[in-house]
């Protein structure tokens, strides 16, 4: 969930003056920025958190390598869409959180996938880390970032994964059945929790489009 930022448009900054020449790389991260703001961005987020965590709840007797490859796919995705997400904050001090996070969720997926590394322990101490990581991040994100509709909503959400984190690490489990049961409910009530911020995302950004059509600005909560 790193990348909110307010819903209206970039009031300017980052555009190349007039007449000057094309810049692929400043459009490139121009178009990534744009599509990190979206609510359907958001949406993909959150899915791609909430369909594992259902999956491996519908499916707990799964062996441990399959419990391992679920959350190496789910850590790869996530990754994906928290990069791009990186490039909707208009401060470089919040694109380098964002950008920091995704790369530690493609690494952690990647740890998840090697063999070696599949034990109960090793994959509890990766998510636990990375849930922890995230939630702190977002946290900050929340608090620094100017203009940010839902705030307390977006902290709300920061603080589930911070809370996931600590109970994957400080609760032991003993078998594949009973990780895959915690981690696929925490998965579940992530991804709800970041449904819940796609969609007051959405009607942000409709008042804030509804505000500028009449001339007024658009009400934040």
């Amino acid at each position: 969930m790193t990348g909110l930022t307010g819903p209206t448009g970039d009031g300017g900054h980052g555009r190349p003056p007039e007449g000057a020449a094309p810049d692929p790389v400043r459009d490139t991260a121009e178009v990534l920025a744009g599509l990190g703001r979206s609510w359907t961005w958001l949406l993909g987020s959150a899915l791609a958190t909430l369909i594992p965590g259902i999956v491996v709840l519908a499916w707990p007797e799964g062996t441990l390598h399959v419990v391992a490859v679920l959350l190496g796919l789910y850590l790869l995705l996530s990754g994906t869409f928290r990069f791009v997400a990186a490039f909707a904050p208009r401060e470089p001090g919040e694109r380098l959180t964002g950008l920091l996070t995704a790369v530690l969720f493609v690494l952690a997926g990647v740890l998840c996938l090697r063999d070696p590394l599949q034990t109960i322990t090793v994959l509890s101490l990766i998510v636990g880390v990375i849930w922890l990581a995230s939630g702190m991040t977002t946290a900050y994100g929340a608090l620094v970032a100017r203009d940010l509709p839902h705030r307390g909503l977006v902290l709300g959400a920061a603080s589930v994964g911070i809370v996931a984190g600590i109970v994957v690490l400080a609760i032991p489990t003993q078998t594949a059945t009973a990780l895959a049961r915690l981690l696929g409910l925490w998965l579940v009530l992530l991804g709800v929790v970041e449904l819940a911020v796609a969609l007051a995302w959405r009607a942000a950004r409709r008042r804030a489009a509804a505000g500028h059509g009449s001339g007024t600005p658009a009400p934040f909560v």
